[in-house]
């Protein structure tokens, strides 16, 4: 069997997605053209010179470079079955960078500045439900449960089912997107054949699009959205709890990290030094 052949047959084995099935294997062959050899004939050694290249050379984020690092480590560990040693080959640590977020009023002009009815869905979605870009482009048309008021996410990350709240608003512009562009069947943003949806790529390009419009000059991608949903949620004061199931995570650490995204004087909260004196009003 192919080396990739079987890396996917461990994947599927241990109930990866299909969508982090690609993506491993993207990295790992990326990690192949490196070494300029057999990928069964890769050893620690070249593992160690790629992330090194990766961070030092080409200049990639933390996370980045981590994650090929976890993608090299199943390979190893679980394809080839050759030995891995953490200490030689550590995760990086550090500081990680932020991701940009929208205030709502950035948000309110980017959606209002799309004029193409199935775009506008298409974000005005994601940003209300808090979807990552793949599942935006995954929903179908019995996903919508407008009687719930909620969305159905089939298959997400961890390839895991959840679902997730339905905006009153976007339950109208999806009814009134419906209507008006042909009437979709299956799949609720099909491409240019009905009988696919829409890629990531895709959904891209309409959210720089958006942002050029809208003249937003911070770096923000779909994804920016699914940030600017869970900031403004607890913004607004709903339980980080809440937001972990919505947004699909296995663990609470991941939602916190919103935390250091909020404005301070959204939690109404003073500092000690204006209430020494007992001047609970300063």
């Amino acid at each position: 069997m192919d080396i990739y052949e079987k890396m996917k047959f461990d994947m599927q084995l241990c109930g990866m997605s299909t969508i982090s099935q690609k993506n491993y294997l993207i990295h790992v062959k990326k990690f192949a053209e490196y070494c300029n050899k057999p990928i069964d004939e890769t050893d620690l050694n070249d593992v160690r010179n790629y992330l090194h290249y990766l961070r030092n050379q080409r200049g990639l984020n933390i996370g980045t470079v981590n994650f090929y690092h976890t993608c090299i480590k199943f390979l190893f560990e679980m394809t080839l079955e050759k030995p891995w040693n953490d200490r030689k080959v550590p995760r990086l640590r550090g500081y990680r960078n932020l991701p940009a977020v929208l205030s709502r009023e950035e948000v309110h002009r980017l959606l209002d500045s799309v004029k193409n009815l199935k775009h506008k869905a298409i974000l005005s979605t994601a940003y209300s439900g808090g979807l990552r870009v793949s599942e935006v482009c995954r929903l179908k048309i019995s996903d919508i449960d407008s009687k719930n008021m909620q969305i159905f996410i089939r298959g997400a990350k961890g390839n895991k089912d959840r679902y997730t709240i339905l905006s009153k608003k976007t339950l109208q512009l999806l009814r009134e997107y419906w209507t008006n562009c042909g009437r979709p069947r299956e799949w609720l943003f099909p491409s240019n054949d009905p009988e696919k949806h829409i890629i990531p790529r895709t959904v891209q390009k309409i959210m720089k699009t958006a942002c050029q419009t809208a003249g937003i000059t911070k770096k923000a991608t779909p994804h920016t959205l699914r940030h600017c949903f869970s900031t403004h949620m607890l913004e607004a004061g709903v339980s980080i709890f809440i937001i972990k199931v919505l947004l699909g995570h296995s663990s609470i650490s991941s939602t916190c990290r919103y935390l250091h995204m909020v404005r301070p004087d959204a939690f109404n909260i003073k500092s000690p030094l204006d209430v020494l004196d007992g001047d609970v009003n300063a």
